[in-house]
């Protein structure tokens, strides 16, 4: 009997090998040039848009306007802060799509692109009426009492405002007095005065029935109540040459508009 009946035999097959035209390496070469082409002259492109770019649209030259806190150096630092802010393509669409930083006493700022070289920055500062201490911090009220800044550092021009009783705070909120908060309107009120005749004071004081003091110097200035002080303000003015030097009170309190004569007492 024949033994290899049954048994499995093993045949190998050979996939048969199709010949590779010169014409199809040639065609994949020349894919393969293009592709490189293609990449190079993307890469060239984009580095000569960048130059024209960093040429062209580099800002030179900043207008700002509205700024008083802030010198216009401090604000163009703000706004180009960085390189890549200093072009003016950036800056638009940052200013355009991104979010708004918050800065210290700066209500909003417009950022107009005249020209690819040339930006005009409008500053609209927060109406700052005065300012109160409060644990160790500065609390810069406007108008309506509302704290719109919380800062270490004492601004020069704005009055330091004492004798408002207040226990806590919160920021872009009223102050919570304990007294009228129409003292508030009356602050603004004496600041503008103030500012329209060129008087430089230390501090506004709120005594009882919020009859108010100035200090100036080592001279207080009682004005009491709010009745014809803008007169009074008014006549300060050219009472300040002669108390230059002095330490006393000035007594403008009883003022009724009609000529009325003031005293000053030196302190002892």
């Amino acid at each position: 009997m024949d033994t290899s009946v049954g048994k499995l035999q093993k045949t190998e097959y050979i996939e048969p090998q199709l010949p590779v035209s010169e014409d199809y390496e040639e065609e994949y070469d020349n894919r393969g040039l293009k592709l490189a082409l293609m990449i190079m002259s993307l890469f060239a492109l984009v580095c000569v848009t960048v130059v024209v770019i960093k040429l062209n649209f580099t800002i030179t030259r900043v207008e700002v306007t509205g700024n008083e806190h802030y010198t216009t150096e401090e604000i163009t630092r703000m706004v180009c802060s960085s390189d890549l802010e200093k072009n003016s393509i950036f800056l638009y669409l940052k200013n355009r799509f991104g979010g708004k930083e918050k800065i210290p006493f700066i209500e909003q700022m417009d950022v107009d692109i005249v020209s690819p070289t040339t930006v005009k920055i409008r500053v609209y500062e927060k109406a700052i009426a005065g300012y109160v201490e409060y644990l160790g911090r500065y609390l810069y009220f406007d108008r309506d009492g509302i704290v719109v800044e919380s800062s270490p550092e004492r601004i020069e021009g704005v009055p330091f405002v004492t004798g408002l009783k207040f226990d806590h705070m919160a920021l872009y909120e009223p102050l919570p007095l304990e007294n009228n908060r129409d003292v508030f309107k009356l602050i603004l009120s004496i600041t503008q005065l103030l500012t329209k005749y060129e008087i430089g004071i230390d501090r506004i004081y709120f005594g009882k029935d919020n009859d108010i003091t100035l200090r100036i110097g080592d001279v207080d200035v009682l004005i009491g109540n709010s009745d014809h002080i803008d007169e009074k303000i008014n006549r300060l003015r050219f009472l300040l040459p002669r108390l230059s030097g002095r330490k006393g009170e000035l007594h403008m309190e009883n003022y009724t508009g009609e000529g009325d004569k003031f005293t000053f007492e030196r302190d002892k």
